[in-house]
């Protein structure tokens, strides 16, 4: 690892040779970049022993540190994982090359003919904690639309991440794109992060991953753009005309499938018509799963649960934990859900198509979900191969960013010696 000493220098050659990078990146051929991609997902396949015994070393690092379960359970690799990995990298490859797009054209009176075209975004910097599959996700997305990237993985995935890096960079070299154009920086120390929070003359945009400390540093302290979400807040509600047997099987998913994801359900909202009946048998069965529930006070009186404190609503668990409230109306609900949501992902569970409608209509999340789990809140179930975060802010990049959203787009006017008036 570099001394802390060096960080500076260190990141400002990543900087320079991420900027170089670029500028060859806009200018790849689709099959160049497809040939790069294609050739990492072979090499992460080949490498999988190699990156399981890396991953080893994270995870007892990872157990040193006193992670969490859900934490821990994002750290850790094994022949599934890496399949999928390599599973999303051949569906990044395989995707439309969104550089040099035509987004729409027109003409003009005057004589002009006027194109907005896909142009990448330049160099972008991806931080992220835990999950080492980011590293291969981040890196595919980042080619794909021709920008360079620019990796700082989290403590706990130091060698995890190296041994993908590893990979790309075998692709890159194969197809003969510039090794720059995916970089990891090679630190464990904070003091790398500080750097490419100001590389304003290397870095186009930030895209922070992790949990809520380090999203909100990034959002505090970037000089860089950012695209982030602060926190997976995400809420179900279980209308009066919500099917029990579709209900219990969505939330069941949306809490227990991965607790750590930010798609995991975090909170239910239970229309109080259907707290006897629907409700009693999902948070028994949630119950039953293993799953903490802290419920108001009509709900408390199910036995089990615990009494829930003002604290739990708007509360991230990423654990075997859910809050669950009762609501008079579909109103309710949403009234809720704006007051503690994050504007990530929100559900609604109802065969009232009208109900629906008004809760889809009138929430603002980036994504809402009628009668399906959560967790689908996801770029590779969105058929984007895979994702580089979800952003719920509104400028840019909404929702999962793939690689189309890494795009900015350029005017292209054509004329014939036109001249203005």
């Amino acid at each position: 690892m570099t001394d802390v000493e060096n960080i500076p220098a260190v990141m400002a050659d990543i900087g320079k040779n991420a900027r170089a990078a670029a500028a060859e990146l806009s200018y790849a051929s689709a099959e160049r970049k497809h040939a790069a991609l294609i050739s990492a997902a072979e090499a992460v396949w080949e490498n999988r022993d190699k990156i399981i015994a890396a991953n080893k070393l994270d995870m007892e690092f990872g157990r040193a540190k006193g992670l969490s379960p859900a934490m821990m359970d994002r750290l850790m690799l094994d022949e599934d994982r890496i399949r999928a990995m390599q599973d999303g990298l051949r569906a990044v490859a395989e995707q439309d090359d969104p550089v040099g797009e035509t987004i729409t054209e027109w003409d003009m009176a005057s004589g002009l003919h006027i194109k907005r075209v896909r142009t990448p975004l330049g160099v972008i910097g991806v931080i992220y904690e835990s999950r080492p599959n980011v590293t291969a996700d981040a890196g595919a997305l980042c080619l794909k639309a021709g920008n360079a990237v620019i990796l700082r993985g989290g403590s706990e995935s130091f060698h995890s991440s190296g041994a993908i890096h590893d990979c790309l960079a075998q692709g890159l070299r194969d197809a003969g794109l510039p090794e720059a154009a995916i970089q990891l920086v090679p630190t464990r120390d904070r003091a790398a992060v500080t750097e490419m929070l100001t590389m304003t003359d290397h870095i186009d945009v930030i895209v922070p991953r992790g949990g809520k400390g380090l999203v909100g540093l990034v959002q505090r302290e970037a000089r860089v753009p950012v695209f982030a979400h602060l926190e997976g807040i995400v809420h179900i509600y279980i209308d009066k005309d919500a099917d029990p047997v579709k209900t219990l099987n969505v939330v069941m998913n949306a809490k227990t499938r991965r607790t750590g994801i930010c798609g995991a359900a975090e909170c239910l909202l239970i229309h109080e018509d259907v707290v006897d009946t629907i409700g009693q048998g999902v948070i028994r069965a949630l119950l039953d799963k293993g799953v903490t529930v802290d419920a108001d006070m009509k709900l408390a009186q199910i036995e089990g649960t615990s009494p829930a404190r003002p604290d739990h609503w708007g509360h991230e668990f990423l654990d075997m934990e859910i809050a669950a409230k009762t609501v008079s109306s579909v109103e309710d609900a949403m009234a809720h859900i704006r007051e503690y949501g994050s504007n990530h992902t929100d559900c609604i569970m109802t065969e009232n198509q009208a109900t629906a409608d008004l809760f889809l209509s009138r929430l603002d999340s980036a994504i809402l979900m009628h009668n399906a789990s959560t967790q689908f809140a996801d770029g590779g179930e969105f058929g984007m191969g895979a994702e580089i975060g979800i952003a719920t802010g509104k400028m840019h990049a909404r929702g999962p960013v793939g690689a189309e959203q890494l795009t900015s787009f350029k005017y292209i006017v054509t004329g014939d010696g036109t001249v203005r008036s």
